[in-house]
């Protein structure tokens, strides 16, 4: 009987001990920084404009397509990762596809996956393509993820960009959603639409660029 009593109090102690010192009991605090940037002068700052996009296509839920459109707009109800974030840099006054065509024109040789021969149709909605890109324009970020290190995490802010590396190359931005980790979702379209996930640590390739735009 004694023996039983003094298992039920270990197991009790353990347990409470794991509610202490749980994620969940005691969340992580990730400070949203402020962008001293407001590219379209709505009174959001560009970061958070970012976001705002990129939540709206998840609210309108375009189905995940992979298509060649001429003119390189697809129609509002289909897209891709990379769709997400023209949208979303749409959404905060910037033209995405405008920037990349003009960089490419003047840096060709920067652009491996063009290999000389550019195509404004389909230029601005790759991710290798996007990835010189930010490289060039943006601001370039750890691609460390510590999970519960408020320090590290503080570095993941909501309308941050992350690309992904082959087998399954992706790109997607980070959203102002967290887990009691710290680590933050991300909102993208892998399909069948787009979503906000909790995939940053999940997604099956590696991280290859952690950007944040405009760099500041």
């Amino acid at each position: 009987m004694k023996k039983l009593i003094l298992i039920s109090i270990v197991i009790i102690g353990a347990a409470i001990l794991a509610i202490q010192y749980s994620p969940s009991h005691n969340p992580v605090h990730i400070t949203q920084i402020d962008c001293p940037s407001d590219q379209d002068g709505d009174g959001l700052d560009d970061l958070r404009d970012i976001v705002a996009g990129a939540k709206e296509e998840v609210k309108r839920k375009p189905q995940y397509k992979s298509a060649y459109y001429q003119g390189g707009y697809p129609p509002d109800t289909e897209g891709v990762c990379t769709d997400v974030v023209w949208r979303a840099f749409q959404h905060a006054g910037y033209n995405l596809k405008d920037m990349m065509d003009k960089d490419i024109r003047e840096n060709l040789s920067e652009y491996p996956r063009i290999d000389g021969n550019p195509d404004p149709n389909i230029d601005f909605r790759r991710v290798s393509n996007i990835y010189v890109f930010l490289r060039r324009q943006g601001g370039e970020l750890t691609t460390e993820i510590k999970a519960g290190d408020a320090e590290n995490l503080s570095q993941w802010q909501a309308g941050d960009i992350v690309t992904f590396d082959y087998p399954f190359e992706h790109i997607a931005i980070i959203s102002d959603k967290r887990r009691p980790d710290g680590v933050p979702y991300i909102l993208h379209n892998a399909g069948p639409t787009a979503s906000e996930v909790d995939r940053l640590l999940s997604w099956p390739s590696a991280i290859t660029g952690h950007f944040r735009f405009p760099s500041f």
